[in-house]
């Protein structure tokens, strides 16, 4: 389970680079700080999935920690990125296999 978790990390972090939603700058520490769900009121969701999304997953996989049983992120990508169209599919597709 975990390696299928490790690969689908490894995809949404290549299709994040893939569609141009990888940044070369964190966020603020502000902004790292925030107490809202997905950090939605001090950053884009995209800075989210790369900056404390995947760091976290990663530390728990390398911890061999129990992973999150409920993950749902779809709902909030699938509004996120709707301005993006379906060029995004790919990218929300990964997302729904993370979240199952």
């Amino acid at each position: 389970m975990s390696d299928v978790v490790k690969t689908l990390l490894i995809e949404l972090e290549s299709e994040l680079k893939q569609q141009q939603l990888w940044s070369t700058v964190p966020p603020q520490p502000a902004a790292m700080a925030s107490t809202v769900p997905f950090c939605y009121d001090t950053m884009a969701l995209e800075q989210w999935l790369q900056f404390i999304f995947l760091p976290r997953m990663q530390a728990l996989l390398d911890a061999r920690l129990a992973l999150p049983n409920k993950i749902s992120v779809l709902p909030v990508a699938t509004e996120a990125f709707k301005a993006h169209g379906i060029r995004v599919a790919p990218l929300l597709s990964i997302i729904a296999r993370i979240d199952s």
